[in-house]
Parts: C-alpha cells; structure tokens; sequence
C-alpha cells in the first residue's frame, strides 16, 4: 500500500515569508488516544505566526515545521479516548500546531455550529481566545462596565467588541479610518473615535467623564500613557499588542488606584483553553455575530498573506487561507 501524503506549507529556516513553501508531505499521524485527524478546510493567519517564522518568539518549534495554529475541518479520524466528536463533523481548532496543511492531528477540538463557515471557523482560535481570556478570565469584565478597546478593527480587538456586546458590557472602540469606525458600530460599539485624529483623546474624556474601567490595548508603545489617564478609579489596562519601549507617568496609576496587566494567551492551560473554546462555541450559538473575513489565500500565497498581516495592521478582521 502506497503511504499517502498531502500538501502542507512548510518552514525549513526562519527569516522572511519566502521562508515558506508548500509541499508534498508525509500524512500526518494520530499518537494518543484523546487526538482527532482533521481534513483542514481552512487556516487561520494571526500576527504570532510571522513572530514565529522569523525566529522572534520566546517558544520555537523545531525545524522544519508547518505554521499556522488556528483551523477548521472535517474530522477525519478520531483517537479511542475523544468523546465530544466523531468522524465527520465539523470542527474548529485555536492554539495547535500545523494549520496551514491538507490535514493536521488536532487535541482540542470544538463543534462548528451550523451556519458558521470553515473560513470563519479558522478565524476564532487566536483571536477569540485571547479576547475571551483578556475580557473575562483575567480582567472579570461584567454587565454595567464600560470598556474601551484602543485598536478595535483587527482580529482580536473585533472579538472583544462581540463577546462584550454578548454579555451587556458597554464598549467603546478606536480605528484609524472612517471606514473602520462603521465596522466598529456593526460590530456593536456604543461610541467610536478615530484615533488618527487630533483631540479624540479629549473628545473620549469628554464623553466619558468617569472613565473606563478596562481598557484593552493592541499599540501599548504608543498608547499606554494615554490609556492611565482614561481610567476609571482601580481600572486596569490590559496589555495585548506591543511593538517597542515605552515612557510612562506612573502617577496616573496613583491616581485611580489603577493597573496594567499583560495578556499571553500561550500562558493559558489546557483547561482553560478548553474552557474559552467550549464559551465561544456557545457565543456562537447564542448571537448572529461572526468572525469578519477581510481576506482569502491560497495555500500558495501564505508568504503573501504574512506580509500583508503585519503591514496592514489596521486592518478589518481576519486573514484566512482557504483549503480545497
């Protein structure tokens, strides 16, 4: 019998996205009994994967190795020990290895509820999981606060606005364009500002005189003095996105009682992460809200889509390579 194989991107050396190629590789196999082999309709592309690639991330695969963490599928097989699927269901999958493939051995999988794409289903891992663990398992957001989201267009800060709008939490979103603040208002933003112009500072401070209690920052470099003044009293910042160093008035903290806290979705636990991905399945269930697909590739084009990722960081939504 003939060894069957399948195509899969794939990094030999890490530097640029010409790094990537895609070939024909050897099926990849199931070694416990708690894993599933997933038929990938489509992967995920997030800002870590190009961390990744380029050897600038605290944890690093061996090479050579097939990106990508986030997915969505059939199941094709499953392990003797996994209850909670079957062959043939759809699935989606976030913080696993090798997405960007025909097929990938999965340990965590969530049901696709119907009605949700395999190209959005591929766009809830990283980014939903993240927000889910800013929003509600490190900061406890609730009903009645109010909640700022300082760079709210790209993958993550979308899914904030979404879950926040399923629990009642009041939020307020940034974007640079007059296009992105009408995403933000479809996406349910209670009030919107254009963080290109001069004064939107003041305006917010205007509009919101008691200040924020969370605020969820994707460009702390930039941002993170400007966010201690929008504080409400023991509000806390949390940190998500950053690029360089920054200069901070710590008096501000004092002020408010306040905090800055970080955000590692990779800090997470198996259980935790099984705990996010089994709340956004019933988020999905309980709203109409969906991830935004702002654009599709080619499993050829991976290269192309991790340039375009990081050089068009004010982007609407999410990234996605599509797997026939």
């Amino acid at each position: 019998m003939s060894k069957r194989i399948c195509r899969a991107a794939v990094v030999h050396r890490f530097g640029g996205p010409e790094m990537i190629e895609v070939a024909d590789c050897g099926m990849p196999q199931i070694k416990n009994p708690n894993q599933v082999l997933v038929r990938n309709h489509a992967s995920g592309i997030n800002p870590v994967d190009t961390y990744i690639r380029a050897g600038q991330y605290a944890k690093l695969p061996t090479l050579p190795y097939s990106p990508g963490k986030d997915g969505a599928g059939i199941v094709e097989l499953v392990g003797d020990a996994v209850k909670n699927v079957k062959a043939g269901d759809r699935v989606w999958y976030g913080m696993e290895s090798g997405s960007a493939g025909e097929y990938n051995v999965v340990n965590r999988p969530f049901p696709l509820p119907d009605g949700v794409s395999y190209s959005e289903g591929a766009s809830l891992g990283v980014p939903y999981m993240t927000a889910y663990r800013a929003l509600f398992h490190l900061a406890g957001a609730k009903t009645g606060d109010v909640i700022l989201v300082h760079g709210a267009s790209g993958g993550v800060g979308s899914a904030l606005m979404q879950l926040a709008a399923w629990r009642n939490i009041e939020a307020v979103g940034t974007a640079g364009s007059k296009n992105g603040l009408q995403y933000l208002k479809r996406l349910g933003a209670k009030h919107v500002y254009n963080h290109s112009e001069t004064g939107y500072v003041a305006k917010m401070k205007a509009d919101y005189p008691g200040g924020f209690n969370y605020i969820f920052e994707m460009a702390a470099h930039t941002n993170l003095n400007t966010d201690l003044g929008l504080l409400a009293p023991r509000g806390k910042v949390a940190v998500i996105g950053n690029r360089s160093e920054t200069t901070i008035n710590a008096r501000q903290l004092m002020v408010t009682e306040g905090a800055v806290f970080g955000v590692a979705l990779g800090m997470s636990s198996e259980a935790e992460l099984s705990d996010f991905g089994h709340n956004i399945v019933n988020f999905l269930k309980e709203t109409e809200h969906r991830p935004i697909i702002n654009k599709e590739y080619s499993l050829e084009q991976l290269g192309q889509a991790h340039k375009d990722i990081m050089e068009n960081s004010g982007a609407k939504g999410n990234l996605v390579v599509k797997i026939d």
